[in-house]
């Protein structure tokens, strides 16, 4: 799984609701979903980010690989800061959206995998860097 963290002029990131998912629907979470087989991790997140928010990545540095154990499922995901893209994000599934200072994150009902990112974010200061995933 990829997640991409979007950020705006302001420096706040983008999440977006899971109203429509089939778990969990009560969460937020930062925006992404499945890598397909033979696809990179980099093309999953741009095929995901085009397909929910209509909007076009140019550059993305990977943040942080984890897992995390739900009762149901352990899911691995590779975290993306989004350096540029194009386009204004829009719900196209459905979802709502939601900017939020990376300061406000832990009171939007994220993800539990998301939380040891929001921590990370939190303590990396207003422009993390991003690191190599292998």
């Amino acid at each position: 799984m990829v997640a991409g963290i979007v950020r705006d002029a302001d420096g706040r990131v983008l999440i977006t609701d899971r109203a429509q998912a089939k778990s969990m629907q009560d969460y937020w979470e930062f925006p992404g979903g499945k890598i397909r087989t033979g696809e990179s991790a980099q093309a999953a997140l741009s095929r995901e980010l085009g397909e929910e928010l209509g909007i076009s990545i140019d550059s993305c540095v990977h943040f942080h690989r984890l897992s995390h154990d739900y009762p149901e499922i352990r899911v691995a995901i590779d975290f993306f800061l989004v350096g540029t893209w194009r386009g204004t994000p829009s719900g196209r599934e459905g979802q709502s959206l939601r900017w939020s200072r990376v300061e406000d994150l832990s009171a939007d009902a994220l993800l539990p995998a998301d939380a040891p990112v929001v921590e990370m974010l939190k303590d990396s200061g207003s422009e993390p860097k991003g690191s190599d995933p292998s």
